[in-house]
């Protein structure tokens, strides 16, 4: 039976999921999801994994056996149990990403967050995560810093699908976009196949909403009166997609430049926008709102569970990326005129995310680190199974 989330592939843009964890993959939830439900892609990073691995007992057993084995590096069992379940749901993954040609069928692992200042050590940590992973449908995922664009650049060159995370401005990702064709055209003149490259710029909704909500309300509560209080009033809500909207539109006009054209005949696909953070927060807003107000073709939505099963359930499919641009500009400008610069919002929303994910994974190691300390003897260190 054809619910929303298939008639959002008919309209060009493909469902992706922003959760993983192996009680998802072991228990047949996920094949299900790709089955029936027309999931095309899963994303991670490491809230995400600190949240897998403290909630349940999911990884239990997994961390039982690690120490068993004399594992007792937190790190180490973090990522061979991580690498696992990206292996397996990109297994999973497999026929949609021959089916679609390479086009879809992606799963998303993230580079250390501790290495986003330094281009040289996320180059060399997507190499190792890439080799180690061995297929051809995961993607790497950079922070569009500026070091992480650098070493972006270089992977896309070297042949490794690129997944740039944290984009909130429209400038940053078409510097991200400027590094993948950068890349493209790198390896095309090294005589290398450009039609084996994936790549998506995860650019970010709902956490500019947020942000810049809180902003107006401040301005609202001590500053503007009449006209402009209005149109503050007005604002609430509007910006994150108005911002996407236009992105978007940036997005139609790189696929239109003769220099784009010339690395599409060579075989390269395009570097689609992909929607993150398309959960609502707001009470007042539809718990589908993101996810209704950006469809658009060549696109991908990555959403978390609750608002994909939502969406399932009573999501409402309309072409609505390329409505409204205008409103979305004069949504922009309107904002600025009250002196509420959006680019400063995001600058500080894409250090708050790096910092969040620095937080996250430290998290989660501490995680590992008490799941292993709680499978061994508290006296010797050894696991109790090996003092027999």
């Amino acid at each position: 039976m054809t619910h929303a989330l298939h008639q959002l592939q008919t309209a060009g843009q493909s469902p992706w999921l922003d959760a993983i964890d192996r009680t998802m993959i072991a228990d047949g939830t996920l094949e299900r999801l790709i089955r029936e439900d027309g999931l095309c892609g899963i994303t991670s990073n490491p809230a995400i994994f600190q949240k897998a691995f403290a909630a349940g007992d999911g990884y239990e057993r997994a961390i039982e056996s690690k120490v068993e084995q004399g594992e007792l590096d937190p790190l180490s069992v973090y990522e061979s149990l991580a690498l696992k379940d990206i292996r397996e749901a990109a297994d999973l993954l497999a026929p949609v990403h021959a089916r679609t040609s390479g086009a879809d069928g992606y799963v998303s692992l993230e580079v250390s967050p501790t290495l986003a200042e330094s281009a040289r050590e996320t180059y060399q940590e997507a190499h190792r995560l890439w080799k180690a992973l061995e297929r051809p449908n995961v993607m790497i995922k950079i922070p569009g810093t500026r070091e992480g664009l650098e070493a972006v650049e270089d992977l896309i060159a070297d042949g490794i699908n690129v997944n740039v995370t944290l984009l909130f401005d429209r400038a940053l990702y078409r510097r991200a976009a400027e590094s993948y064709q950068r890349g493209l055209e790198r390896r095309a003149v090294s005589g290398k196949p450009l039609n084996t490259i994936s790549s998506v710029a995860s650019f970010f909704i709902s956490r500019i909403d947020t942000a810049v909500d809180a902003t107006l309300q401040q301005r609202l509560d001590t500053r503007l009166s009449g006209e402009n209080a209005r149109q503050a009033k007005e604002l609430v809500g509007q910006v994150a997609v108005a911002n996407a909207r236009l992105a978007y539109r940036d997005y139609l006009g790189i696929l239109a430049t003769p220099r784009w054209r010339a690395l599409a005949e060579m075989g390269a696909r395009p570097q689609r926008l992909l929607w993150a953070s398309t959960g609502t927060k707001s009470k007042v807003m539809s718990d589908v709102h993101y996810v209704e107000s950006l469809i658009g073709s060549q696109t991908v939505n990555t959403m978390p569970p609750e608002t994909f099963w939502a969406f399932r359930d009573h999501g409402q499919v309309n072409p609505t990326l390329s409505e409204g641009v205008a409103k979305a500009e004069h949504a922009l400008t309107r904002l600025s005129l009250l002196g509420i610069p959006l680019n400063s919002i995001t600058a500080r929303l894409r250090q708050e995310g790096i910092d969040g994910f620095k937080s996250a994974y430290a998290q989660l190691l501490e995680t590992v680190a008490g799941k292993i300390e709680a499978n061994t003897h508290p006296t010797t260190g050894e696991h109790p199974c090996k003092l027999a």
